[in-house]
Order: C-alpha cells, then structure tokens, then sequence
C-alpha cells in the first residue's frame, strides 16, 4: 500500500468550506421543513414520481383525494382532471398552476 500524501493546506480549507456551505443547506432546509415550506414524501411517491407516472395523479392520491375532490377544488372538471392524468391532455399554465393549488405543490412538481 502507499503512503497517502498530506493534504495541502488550501485543499483542508476548501473541504472546511464545503462543510459549513452543506450545513448551511441542512439548516434552511429544516428551517423550511418546519415552516411548513418544504415537505417530505414517503419513497414510494418519489419512486413513482421517478417512474414517469403522471405527477398529478400520483400527488392527488397521496393527498388522498378522488378527482372529482381535485376538480372541484381546483375549479375545473372532472374530466379534464382525468384527461391530464392519462395524459390526453397536458394542461394548460393555467390550469396547472389551479390543479398545483389545489394539491398544495409548486406547478414546477407537476412538470
């Protein structure tokens, strides 16, 4: 085996830097998680997220609604609801951003 070579003084202080820029991150983080601004989902929803199915019915039914629930609460129809889900249609901005609304998400989480 080698003899592993010291580390240099700027490689120790650029890895000190990293760590106080990470645990600058895990503080917001938290501080969002918190506030409410940020929040976990279990890994079966992300895995189905990462899956390709449709975000909007994989984040209705983790929020345990019917799309009859989500139509109504985003003000459009259920079928429409449907069609998005299928992927007949892909939603207008606007309506998106109601179904986002409705979903307690960003739109960016339906895209």
């Amino acid at each position: 085996m080698r003899p592993t070579q010291p580390r240099s003084a700027s490689a120790t202080s650029l890895d000190a830097a990293d760590d106080a820029v990470d645990r600058d991150a895990v503080r917001r983080f938290r501080e969002a998680l918190a506030a409410g601004v940020e929040e976990l989902i279990p890994s079966e929803v992300a895995d189905r997220l990462i899956g390709w199915e449709s975000p909007v019915r994989v984040l209705r039914e983790y929020r345990g609604l019917s799309t009859t629930q989500l139509a109504a609460a985003a003000g459009l129809s259920q079928p429409y609801i449907v069609q998005i889900e299928g992927g007949a249609r892909t939603g207008t901005t606007e309506y998106l951003a109601k179904i986002a609304a409705a979903l307690g998400v960003a739109v960016d989480d339906l895209i």
